[in-house]
């Protein structure tokens, strides 16, 4: 089976339900084991998490290296797990979210099992586009001292190489007003008309305005609004959720502090997740560059990713981690989908790094700090 095939077998399971999530974490089992590789599962939640090594036999003085992917996906239409080819593009539910990307990752595990000269450990996670933001998967699997020396998520990059993510600020706030009775406004105070003013002035912050090497500017979205209580009612109160993609450079901290400055506001939850900032110069991310090769055009490591990953689970446990993902586009859209070619260079890339990696540690694997 190859990667487009896997790919269109994953996407058939609808892995927005737990049945689903189930069932493709079986198939992926079995398709691991079928292939001699040694392969477990273990459950995080309720959920089902599938991890497999390959390569160098524990205890051995090598790298490790983590391919990292989830089988979740976001809710989709019936019809979007039925994947269909266009071309040399495959449509469907989590096509380019990303499971072309772990198709191309099992296929690559199985292209490296043979060699010894690195430990590569594969983690099939079920909930990172889960709204669960205090116990996920990869977190508890990087406590548990299944990290590495370097991590690739499979992220869509287009097949570039993400050194950098934006933060996430995640905030709920409440803007109080007075009531009054629905046929008299003006002798009340509405709420939620001073929400949506409220959130307007969030946009116009200063922090709004700022940009970075790889980012043009922050992104703010009004995720939900709850307000009012009776058709015939002026809303006393109302509850903004807002969700906030920091620059790596900016402070969160300095963020909140310009919300609160807003008249009104009362800020009563925050979810803070730190952004993914990785250095070029790490020696792994150059082993990487050079085995994507021609598969691009350009500089491949010039990419920021406005969404937030599981990239970030490594790196705050110290270990270097990018995305790094196929072609693609469409991803949470109607039209997901993942280009063909794209996924035979990108499994041909993952293995190529592993095979380049040197066959012991030494300077010239550690990580290394420093600014781009």
């Amino acid at each position: 089976m190859d990667e487009r095939l896997l790919a269109e077998r994953l996407i058939t399971y609808d892995t927005s339900t737990l049945d689903g999530l189930r069932a493709a974490a079986g198939f992926v089992k079995g398709w691991l084991g079928s292939r001699d590789i040694d392969v477990a599962d273990r459950e995080h939640g309720g959920l089902p998490v599938i991890l497999a090594e390959v390569g160098a036999p524990p205890g051995a003085e090598t790298p490790t290296v983590v391919l990292h992917g989830h089988l979740d996906v976001v809710p989709g239409r019936p019809e979007q797990f039925h994947p269909r080819l266009e071309g040399d593009r495959l449509v469907g539910r989590g096509a380019y979210d990303m499971k072309g990307a772990l198709a191309g990752m099992m296929c690559a595990l199985r292209d490296v099992a043979g060699q010894r000269d690195v430990r590569v450990r594969f983690m099939c996670v079920p909930d990172e586009e889960s709204d669960e933001v205090d116990d996920r998967s990869t977190d508890a699997l990087v406590r548990a001292g299944l990290g590495g020396d370097f991590a690739i998520t499979g992220e869509p990059t287009d097949l570039h190489i993400g050194v950098q993510a934006k933060g996430v600020l995640a905030f709920r706030i409440v803007v109080g007003g007075r009531s009054a009775h629905g046929s008299t406004p003006w002798l009340g105070d509405n709420a939620v008309l001073k929400a949506i003013d409220a959130f307007r002035t969030i946009e116009s912050l200063p922090f709004s305005r700022e940009s970075s090497e790889l980012f043009d500017r922050p992104s703010i979205n009004l995720a939900r609004i709850l307000g009012g209580d009776a058709l015939n009612k002026v809303p006393d109160a109302c509850v903004l959720d807002v969700d906030i993609r920091y620059l790596p450079e900016q402070d969160p901290g300095d963020l909140l502090a310009e919300v609160r400055s807003i008249p009104d506001v009362e800020v009563v939850r925050t979810f803070i997740r730190a952004p993914v900032l990785v250095s070029a110069r790490d020696p792994h991310v150059e082993a990487l560059r050079q085995a994507v090769g021609g598969s691009v055009e350009g500089e491949v490591l010039s990419v920021g990713r406005d969404g937030a990953s599981d990239a970030v689970s490594f790196v705050e446990a110290g270990v270097p981690a990018v995305e790094f993902g196929p072609r693609g586009g469409g991803h949470h859209g109607p039209e997901e989908w993942v280009s063909v070619s794209s996924l035979v260079r990108y499994r041909e890339a993952l293995s190529a790094f592993v095979h380049a990696l040197p066959a012991e540690r030494g300077p010239g694997l550690r990580a290394i700090g420093g600014d781009r």
